[in-house]
C-alpha cells in the first residue's frame, strides 16, 4: 500500500520550552524616585516657586495667576527666543514650544493680532490665560537631593513627549520681572515687549502652516 509516512515522534527530551527572559532586578533607588517623583515635582513647584499646580496626575500648573502661556510650534518659538529675556521660562513638549507671558497677556492676543493684521489668518498660536492649565515639566534637578548623575530630568526620567524646561525658571526669583508684557508703560523694569513677541510668533508661525501646506519646493521653468 503506497501512502506517506508519518515523521517520528519527537523524543521528550527535544521538547521546546519557553523561558522566560530574565528580567533585570529593579533597582530601589527608581522605585523611589517613581513614588516620590510626582511629590517632589509638586513640592519644588509650590515651595520653591510659589507656583500653584491643581490635583491629579501628572502635575499641572496652574495658568493665569503668576503668568500666562502661548503655545506655539516650536521652531516658531525657537525663532522668537531673542524677543526673551534671558531667564524668561520657556519649555518644550514634542514639537510645541510654550513660552511663559505677563499674567493677562492671554487675554491681549487676539486684540495684538488684529492690530498686526494677522487676525484673519489662521495661525497655529494658542494663548492661554486664566482658568487655563499645563504640564509641569519636571525640575533639572531633584530638589533637596544631591546626585552624582549630572545634570538632567528628575530619575525616572522623563516620557517621550513629555514636556521639558528649555529654559527652567529660578527658585528665589520673582518669574514676573523676566516675562513679555505690554508697553514700557506699563511693563516691569526692562520686562520684552509681548507686542514684539507676538509679531514675531504669528510671523513664523505662518511660515510654518505654509510649509507644511505646500512641503515641496516651487519648480520654476
Amino acid at each position: 500500500m503506497v501512502g506517506s509516512v508519518p515523521p517520528p515522534a519527537r523524543p521528550a527530551a527535544a521538547a521546546i520550552t519557553t523561558v522566560p527572559v530574565p528580567r533585570r532586578p529593579l533597582d530601589p533607588d527608581d522605585a523611589a524616585d517613581a513614588a516620590g517623583s510626582e511629590d517632589r515635582i509638586r513640592g519644588w513647584y509650590e515651595n520653591e516657586l510659589g507656583w500653584t499646580t491643581v490635583p491629579g496626575s501628572p502635575v499641572r500648573l496652574s495658568v493665569g495667576e503668576r503668568f500666562d502661556v502661548l503655545d506655539v510650534p516650536a521652531e516658531a518659538g525657537f525663532a522668537a527666543l531673542r524677543r526673551l529675556a534671558p531667564d524668561s521660562p520657556v519649555a518644550v513638549r514634542g514639537d510645541r514650544m510654550r513660552l511663559l507671558v505677563v499674567a493677562g497677556g492671554a487675554d491681549e492676543v487676539p486684540g495684538i493680532l488684529r492690530w498686526l493684521d494677522w487676525g484673519a489668518l489662521p495661525l497655529d498660536l494658542t494663548a492661554i490665560g486664566e482658568g487655563g492649565t499645563v504640564e509641569a515639566p519636571p525640575p533639572a534637578r531633584p530638589p533637596g537631593r544631591s546626585t552624582d548623575r549630572g545634570p538632567g530630568p528628575c530619575r525616572p526620567g522623563p516620557v517621550q513627549g513629555a514636556a521639558v524646561w528649555l529654559r527652567p525658571p529660578v527658585a528665589g526669583r520673582e518669574v514676573e520681572d523676566s516675562l513679555p508684557t505690554m508697553s514700557a508703560s506699563g511693563g516691569v523694569g526692562g520686562a520684552p515687549d509681548l507686542v514684539r513677541l507676538v509679531d514675531t510668533l504669528a510671523t513664523h508661525c505662518h511660515r510654518v502652516r505654509l510649509r507644511r501646506a505646500c512641503p515641496q519646493p516651487l519648480a520654476f521653468s
